[in-house]
């Protein structure tokens, strides 16, 4: 496993992560082979645990605070995230101060943590000046409950806005973001990369797989595998990805990493990390060799001539998309 700071900062990650379950796995036979699979992590070299606090309504924590027990506190990073609604009040969700010390809180509690390495605002929210939540944020640093915060799916105005405001206002930095990104979205290679390369910014993103369409699971003219995430999905994702123009890319992608021995997975995460402004990537994994297969993308190079052809496949052009 390689490692690498976070942005400018001293935090080493490890360039493969392992993210959160989103569904209760709690008393069943999917939690032995979770809590399996979490141990694994370490033995490969992973030491980035992502998680929320509305996975699961605070399941997903817990599992984790489960899981990472089992391992001293110096030998792994865990993330947590807040914004969502965690209960049917008026102050039970968003990015006011109130919600976000009551959440953290409670966040602890569930991880049986004292600190959260990282601290996420999940999504931006508009009716809580960004001052507030940033002051919180530095607060919470100062009384040493996170030691560094950042943003998920923020847009390029919402991000120099808060770096402006840490600046103007000597708060604790803003260290980290964790956007969406991946062959087929690459939204934040217009703006979002160059304001974080600038400012020292550290880069995690999710979804590097695409809900698994870059898995190669998904074929054109075949009918979706049986158990998969497109068969249960409740928001659809994965489904509206399923696109003639995708599958096509897919197809021809799948040629590419077949040319160099390596599995579409695995050529999907080492191009997202082919970029310097990556920190780390955070993958899923349902059992341990998944999580085999996604590390092996750690330290690899893609040859330049496979990188051409990759371009020349994705035909990216720049575009703006809705954040969140």
């Amino acid at each position: 496993m390689k490692y690498r700071n976070l942005g400018k900062w001293g935090l080493k990650l490890s360039e493969v992560a392992l993210g959160s379950w989103v569904t209760d796995l709690a008393g069943t036979e999917a939690e032995k082979t979770a809590l399996e699979t979490v141990n694994r992590a370490f033995d490969l070299g992973v030491n980035f645990f992502d998680c929320a606090d509305a996975y699961s309504g605070g399941a997903a924590e817990r599992f984790f605070g489960k899981a990472l027990a089992q391992h001293a506190r110096n030998e792994f990073v865990v993330s947590s995230k807040v914004f969502f609604p965690m209960g049917p009040g008026a102050n039970d969700w968003g990015l006011s101060r109130k919600h976000i010390v009551e959440q953290l809180d409670k966040t602890l509690k569930n991880m049986k943590l004292d600190y959260i390495d990282l601290y996420f605002c999940h999504r931006f929210d508009p009716t809580t000046p960004i001052e507030e939540t940033m002051q919180v944020l530095s607060d919470m640093v100062a009384a040493g409950k996170i030691l560094y915060y950042g943003v998920s799916e923020w847009s390029p105005v919402q991000i120099t806005e808060a770096l402006a405001i840490v600046r103007e206002n000597h708060l604790r930095p803003l260290s980290v973001i964790q956007p969406q990104y991946n062959m087929a979205d690459r939204y934040i290679e217009g703006e979002i990369m160059g304001i974080c390369e600038k400012n020292g910014v550290g880069i995690v993103p999710f979804s590097p797989l695409a809900q698994g369409l870059l898995t190669g699971k998904y074929r054109k003219g075949q009918p979706l595998p049986a158990g998969s995430r497109a068969t249960w999905q409740a928001d659809k994702q994965i489904n509206n990805l399923l696109t003639d123009d995708n599958l096509d890319k897919v197809e021809a992608l799948l040629k590419v990493a077949d040319g160099l021995g390596i599995p579409l997975s695995v050529l999907a995460l080492a191009w997202i990390l082919r970029k310097k402004e990556i920190s780390s990537v955070i993958t899923g994994a349902s059992r341990p060799s998944q999580l085999e297969a996604n590390v092996a993308a750690s330290g690899y190079t893609i040859p330049d001539d496979a990188l051409a052809e990759i371009e020349r496949i994705l035909d990216y052009h720049p575009f703006v998309r809705r954040i969140g």
